[in-house]
């Protein structure tokens, strides 16, 4: 149980760090597209706050999805054990993506900015893909001796 945990937080601790460096740069991209001047140190920095500002708040609501998508697809594994990696990558996209629908649909509102476009959306998607991925790679059985 404890060695699911870990390879649960790590899943999760990849797909909040890639979400919020993607929604980052989304973000200082829209500023330069604008006319802004957005140097390495300022990409870098920028990346690096939004990693712990949104610690409080999006790494607990990436967590609550993964906590619902994963054993969904964990359930999904054991009747179609060929497809688990494929499994585990959608539940991380679905879950990352409802997420946010779901947000949108219920509060009206949108906290991730770079959601309010389908590429974001589909970045965001692809950051807990990566994630599912993750959990996937590193919850596998060990091999059964020969």
């Amino acid at each position: 149980m404890i060695r699911v945990l870990k390879v649960f937080f790590a899943a999760v601790l990849l797909a909040y760090v890639l979400a919020s460096t993607l929604a980052t740069q989304s973000n200082l991209g829209n500023l330069q597209m604008l006319g802004m001047q957005v140097g390495f140190g300022d990409w870098a920095a920028t990346t690096a706050h939004d990693l712990v500002g949104m610690a409080s708040s999006y790494l607990p609501l990436i967590a609550g999805a993964f906590a619902i998508g994963l054993p969904v697809a964990a359930g999904l594994t054991r009747r179609l054990p060929r497809h688990r990696a494929l499994l585990y990558a959608l539940a991380g996209f679905t879950a990352v993506v409802a997420l946010h629908l779901i947000m949108r649909a219920a509060l009206g509102l949108t906290p991730v900015a770079a959601t309010r476009t389908t590429a974001g959306l589909i970045g965001q998607g692809a950051a807990g893909a990566l994630g599912g991925l993750c959990f996937h790679r590193l919850s596998r059985p060990p091999p059964k001796p020969a």
